[in-house]
Parts: C-alpha cells; structure tokens; sequence
C-alpha cells in the first residue's frame, strides 16, 4: 500500500530534521576537538615546564632533592585518585564548568609557585617553603586531573555518529596526541626563557598565564549537543524510553536527562574492571621506561648521547595512539585484539633487552625504543579514550552518555594507582639483581595486563552468532 501525503511529510519532515542535526553536528565537532585538545594540552605543557627547571629550583631557590621526589610523588597520589574523582564529577555537574574549574586551578597553582620563588618562602622558614610548595603540588594533581576523563567524555558527546564511531580508534589517536605537543611545547617554552636569560620563574609563569587564556576560552564549549537540542542518536535512544514511559505511566512524565552513573554500575560494565588493571600493567610498562632510560642508557653513553637515545621511545609514543586506533578501525573495532598484538611484539623485544641491553650500541638502541614507543604509546593511548568510549556505549547504559567520564576515570585512575606501586620496585631490582631483571619484570607486566584482555580478544575474534545483530545494530545507529 502506498503511503498517503501524511506519513509522505511527515517521513520528509523527519528526514530534513535529521539532516540538520547531523549538519549542525558536524560543524562543531573541529571546535570541540580543539578545545578539548588545548585543555589536555595545557595540562602537559604545565606540568612539564615545572620537571624541566628541577636543576634551578635546586641550585638557585634552595630546594633540597628529597623535596622535588616528594612533590612528584604527592602529585602522582592525587593525580590517580583526581582521575577517578574528576570522571564522576564531569558526568554529575556540567563537564565545561568542571574543565574549567581544573584549568583556572592549574594556573593559581603555578602562580602560588612563582609567589613562594619570588619572595623566597626558604629564606623566611625552611619548613614553611617546603610545606608551602608541597601542599600547592597537591592540589596541583587534583587540577591537572580533569583533562583525561572530563575532556574524554566532551569528544564522546560530540563525536557519536556513525562515521566518527567508525573511526573513533584515529579520531582519539590524533586526539591523544596532546600530551606530547605538549611536553614538547614546554621543553621548547623553558629553553626559550633560559636561553633569553629570563629568569627560570618566567618558564612557570607563562603556563600559568596560558592556562587562564585557555580556561576562559572553555568555559564557551558547549559540552553536549543536546544542549542546544541537537538530537544525537543516544539522545534518541533516550526520547524512545520516553516515549516508552509516557504509555505505561502516563504523559506527566518528562525527560529529565540521564542520571549520571555510579561507580558500582560502571564497574559492572563488561571489561571495564579488566581494562582498569590491565591499563596499570601497561602503564607501569610506561613510568619505568620513561622514568629510568636515561638513567640506564646514562651508565653506557655520554649524557647527551643517552638522552637522544631516550628521546626516540617519546617519539615514538606519538604515532603510536594513531596507529593502534586506525588499525583498530580498519579491523571493525577489535581494539582488544590489536592491543594484544603490539603487546605481544613488546614482550619480544623486551626478552630481547633482558640479554642484550648492555651490549647494544646506539644506533641498535635508537630503533628499538622508537619501535617500543610506538608499542607502548599505542595501547596507554586508545585505552583511555577510544576504548572507555566504547565500553561506555555498551548497550546496558545506551541512551545515557553520562558514564563516559566516569569510566574514563577509573581506568585512569586505577592505572595509575597501580603503576605508581609499581614503580616501587625498580630500584631495588636493578640494585640487587641488574637491568635484566627489570627488564623480566616488565614482561611479566606486559603479560599480565595482555591475559587480564583475554576474555575481550577472544570475543572479538570468536565472536558469538548472536553478538552480530548487535554489533549491526550498534553501526547502525
């Protein structure tokens, strides 16, 4: 039977309507790439900057190095529980406000820094210029943990059609790549004031600055585009159960929005808890990497010589998130699966470095830790973004986008409480049985974290026939 002219316009009306709002959509998801990218930027290049003047708060403010270890380690412990707590914070409150909010707080902090330098608090008291700057570092790590999660969940919002989903593994690699634009950013800011012969203060002071700019500029995103009834396909979802509702009980009920989701409910989220710990091990894999190869490569080559060599496994790390995610892509989402590989490769050449690591000349060496970069950086990368995208679309919380920042939280957080433990154990290793065994230790974290997966990569490669009219309709949507 042939439609009559209603259901023709109404079926054209509808279309129109949709039409836009993918318009609409599209439009501003570049402006909300960009800010969400600047934020985590900020985060890095601020961070940064402080690590890449330690010498001069030693040798010219007075700062003993027990002092420095402590203010990395206080914010390690606030950063990884900031995570978990920022997450659900974005997903209750307004998760621009909440950027913002970290922004603005970063920039105080470093201020407060420049405050006790320029009126040299150590000069006044040795405990209140060692408590002052300590206590600032840890409200430092609670700010600087809003970016992940919060930033995270803006770019699911905004990114959830079909062709973005379909390329959400290259979209949140190139996303991921913030954190080294802004390290490298801040190395480049430090040598540039040094260089000047500005005081070091000015190489704090300007991330500072940076981070109130960038905090105004945030407060203007507008963090979901339902906001500005822009009807997305989870907000579809939503208006469905609406609907669903108004028939069984009634036309009073109204669409309040999503309730933000619990903790207890995104850890019963499938994978959610197996990626927390098995994003530890990687990250582990990572701290101990990035923390003690200039150290190791410092006893067998000259300083500059070593930290070239250790600048390859930074390098790496960048394309590494790219590749993993447009990998990923091309293989429908088998994200796992992918991980499982790089991993697997890693643990290759990490027997590799358990025999031969101090026999290794440098051009050797400059390969294999640009390879192990680009190994490393891919899974830390696309666990934390693409990967809690996913597992925050599972169909038992469809329709509510308001579980993405918390379960991009507890990964993170979870992770990093994990390797921060972790860490704990590499000198004493090194000390009492050589880099061999680091190295062993790291493959035995390279393989836990990969086992934790298992389940998934099985899945994802044997997957059940009734799990692919939901993977079709997941496309579909």
């Amino acid at each position: 039977m042939a439609p009559n002219a209603t259901e023709t316009t109404s079926l054209v009306k509808g279309n129109n309507e949709e039409a836009e709002n993918m318009k609409k959509l599209k439009a501003y998801q570049p402006w909300a790439f960009f800010v969400t990218f600047g934020g985590y930027f900020m985060a890095h290049f601020s961070r940064k900057c402080y690590s890449t003047v330690k010498q001069q708060l030693q040798e010219t403010a007075g700062y003993s190095p027990l002092i420095l270890s402590e203010m990395d380690t206080v914010f390690m412990g606030t950063y990884a529980a900031g995570n978990i707590i920022s997450g659900k914070l974005g997903d209750t409150f307004n998760p621009t406000t909440v950027l913002a909010i970290g922004l603005f707080g970063s920039g105080i902090c470093l201020f407060l820094i420049n405050i006790s330098l320029w009126f040299d608090f150590l000069s006044f008291s040795l405990t209140l210029g060692n408590f002052f700057i300590i206590a600032v570092y840890f409200l430092f790590g609670f700010f600087q943990s809003t970016g992940g999660p919060v930033g995270t969940a803006v770019m699911g919002n905004w990114f959830c059609d079909k062709k973005s989903i379909e390329s959400r593994g290259l979209i949140f690699g190139l996303w991921t790549c913030h954190q080294y634009c802004g390290d490298i950013t801040a190395a480049l800011c430090t040598a540039f004031v040094l260089g000047a012969g500005l005081d070091y203060t000015w190489a704090i002071l300007i991330p500072a600055l940076t981070n109130f700019a960038w905090g105004f500029l945030t407060m203007k995103l507008i963090a979901d585009p339902a906001d500005i009834g822009i009807i997305t396909p989870e907000v579809a979802i939503r208006l469905e159960k609406l609907k669903a509702k108004q028939a069984t009980q009634g036309s009073h009920i109204v669409d309040e929005g999503p309730a933000p989701i619990t903790y207890a409910a995104a850890l019963q989220i499938p994978m959610v808890a197996q990626y927390a710990f098995a994003f530890g091990f990687f990250k582990l894999t990572n701290y101990v990497l990035f923390f003690w190869l200039p150290y190791f490569l410092g006893k067998h080559f000259d300083p500059v010589t070593a930290n070239l060599i250790a600048s390859l496994y930074s390098v790496g790390m960048m394309p590494g998130g790219i590749i993993v995610g447009y990998v990923s892509d091309l293989f429908g989402g088998r994200r796992a699966s992918v991980i499982g590989v790089f991993m697997s490769m890693l643990f290759v050449f990490l027997f590799v470095f358990s025999f031969k690591s101090e026999e290794l000349t440098a051009i050797p060496l400059l390969i294999m830790l640009g390879i192990m970069g680009i190994l490393v950086g891919g899974p830390n990368n696309i666990i934390t973004s693409a990967v809690a995208a996913d597992l925050a679309s599972h169909p038992s919380v469809r329709g509510n986008n308001k579980s993405l920042g918390t379960v991009t939280g507890l990964i993170n957080g979870c992770g990093s409480i994990t390797a921060s433990i972790g860490l704990l154990a590499v000198g004493p290793l090194q000390s009492v049985f050589g880099w061999g065994s680091v190295w062993l230790f790291l493959m035995g974290c390279t393989f836990t974290g990969t086992a934790l997966m298992a389940t998934k990569i099985k899945d994802e490669l044997f997957p059940a026939k009734e799990e692919y009219a939901e993977v079709e309709a997941n496309l579909a949507v």
